[in-house]
């Protein structure tokens, strides 16, 4: 259950966009059916963790955005799975938009009408694949502080100003990195730090986003082009541009009410991270660029022009993103600087700026991580197991994704059985036969682990049957799938529901239904009533 929110209303709104999961072909080849929102991650699934977030923001406004075809099962599951049941009030809603489907793009979803009829003020936008442990509160703080508007937030009346935007980013070169995690190219300038803003402060990570983009696009454009065309109104302006080519985009993005008007100013805008996000930080020192793209309709759209004269706050939009025309068309890299070249020009209109929280990849840095991999649902999921239980380490010390024990219900595990409780989790009505040895892994509820099975590093999903004998070595098992007596596994993904045959020995491969093979539900009951035939009276935890 998420931590209590014990903090005052924030004001925000929040949407999760429950997307259709392509890159788990194994375990959502029926997305409707099984959303990838619903996906297990260390027990809880998947949407749980960015509905968590929100709680840990103060954000109590919000709303799962999903394909109506997948609306039956989300609604199944906010009904019934009991981490989803236990939110605290008030609890998520559910919006199916009509035209919605797995191929309509982030930034498209924001224009569908169903959408715009309930965002009221500025948003937070997350994807439903987010796993964050980095206190939601302190970003929306640094937000608050450093581009939110103050009179943009509290009138609806004319304002000098308007609120800027924070997106956020992380390292994937950890010590532990995931093979073929995506990653984004992004360009940043420094924002003046404070002489008081402490050491550890998230402040102290927040940059000017001048680009961004996923690196596939860069390198496509690069191959078109023969090389990175930069501009050269960036490069000759922005001396202490930084350029990071390992970090990603955590899709966790604090927007402005405007944007809805923005987005429906440009059709084309596709996505909102490469699209939306993209061009808008662009627009802060492109020239003609916010024209083109209408922004100074959309930002005076209510708000007067005003004079330089204006007096500004330091959590109002920094000089450094003002349009201006200078004689070589660039703009001023120091904020003092610009905003002494502006004096002596005439007013504008201004582009607020784009804020990049850039996560450290220390060994003792929170969590935070895009799950949309297979690769990446199994280190993620390992690595939430290693948490210390709530039983452990007490309420206020322990992790928000800590689980209240690692193993879950001690009696169903007998004698003589191998678990290791510092980096295993458990759930609850999971049966362990003797002589089993389970080690680094993640079982999920009422999984049956039969006599002399061997798991090492892996996933095992609710109602998972593995049958004596088994060798398994990181793999990925679907809900209600079987595996064979005395097969051996390594690195493998098991489709749901699927019977693996006895004696199986594969490596380095996705196990799905072909005819013949897939469990039918008699299958399933037959190995659960032979299972029960064979347990044992004695129960005690070894």
């Amino acid at each position: 259950m998420p931590h209590a929110v014990s903090m005052a209303a924030t004001g925000l709104q929040a949407i999760i966009l429950c997307g259709p999961g392509s890159s788990f072909p194994t375990f959502t080849t029926n997305p409707d059916e099984n959303p990838k929102a619903l996906l297990s991650i260390a027990n809880r699934p998947m949407v749980w963790y960015p509905i968590d977030f929100c709680y840990r923001t103060g954000i109590t406004n919000i709303t799962l955005i999903c394909p109506p075809s997948a609306a039956d099962a989300m609604t199944a599951a906010l009904n019934t799975n009991p981490f989803l049941t236990s939110l605290p009030h008030p609890r998520p809603d559910l919006v199916a938009p009509h035209d919605l489907d797995y191929n309509t793009g982030t930034a498209e979803i924001l224009r569908l009408p169903e959408i715009r009829d309930i965002v009221k003020c500025d948003l937070l936008v997350l994807p439903c694949d987010l796993v964050c442990e980095i206190g939601g509160d302190k970003l929306l703080q640094a937000w608050l502080v450093k581009a939110a508007s103050l009179d943009d937030l509290l009138s609806n009346e004319a304002a000098p100003h308007r609120s800027g935007g924070l997106g956020v980013w992380y390292e994937t070169k950890t010590a532990n990195p995931v093979k073929g995690e995506e990653t984004d190219f992004i360009a940043t300038t420094p924002v003046p730090k404070s002489l008081t803003t402490p050491a550890n402060s998230i402040l102290q990570r927040l940059s000017y986003l001048k680009l961004s983009m996923p690196t596939d696009s860069y390198k496509d454009l690069v191959e078109e082009k023969n090389n990175y065309p930069l501009r050269h109104g960036l490069s000759r302006s922005l001396s202490k541009l930084r350029v990071l080519t390992t970090h990603r985009d955590a899709h966790i993005y604090f927007l402005p009410k405007w944007i809805m008007d923005f987005v429906q100013e440009n059709e084309k805008l596709e996505t909102i991270g490469e699209d939306v996000v993209g061009w808008w930080a662009k627009a802060t020192w492109q020239t003609g660029l916010p024209e083109k793209l209408g922004l100074a309709k959309v930002l005076q759209g209510r708000v007067a022009e005003t004079g330089l004269g204006d007096s500004t706050r330091e959590d109002s939009p920094s000089p450094q993103g003002v349009l201006s025309k200078s004689r070589d068309s660039s703009f001023a890299a120091d904020p003092e600087e610009a905003h002494s070249s502006l004096l002596n020009q005439s007013p504008r209109a201004s582009v607020p700026p784009v804020l990049a929280y850039i996560h450290p990849s220390g060994p003792d840095a929170p969590l935070l991580r895009r799950v949309d991999t297979a690769q990446l649902l199994l280190a993620v999921s390992l690595r939430l197991a290693k948490l210390p239980a709530i039983e452990e380490t007490g309420p206020d010390a322990a992790s928000p994704f800590a689980h209240p024990k690692k193993v879950a219900y001690p009696d169903g595990v007998k004698p003589r059985t191998t678990i290791t409780r510092q980096d295993c989790l458990i759930a609850n009505n999971v049966m362990v036969d003797e002589k089993t040895s389970i080690k680094e892994c993640v079982v999920g509820a009422n999984c049956q682990i039969k006599e002399g099975a061997k798991l090492f590093q892996c996933l095992l999903m609710n109602d998972v049957v593995v049958e004596k004998g088994c060798k398994l070595t990181r793999c990925i098992l679907g809900k209600r799938s079987v595996i064979g007596e005395g097969s051996t596994l390594t690195d493998c993904e098991v489709q749901e529901h699927l019977l693996v045959e006895p004696q199986t020995d594969d490596k380095d491969n996705k196990l799905m239904s072909s005819s013949g093979l897939e469990a039918s539900e008699q299958d399933m009951q037959d190995v659960l009533q032979e299972f029960d035939d064979d347990a044992g009276n004695n129960t005690a935890f070894g």
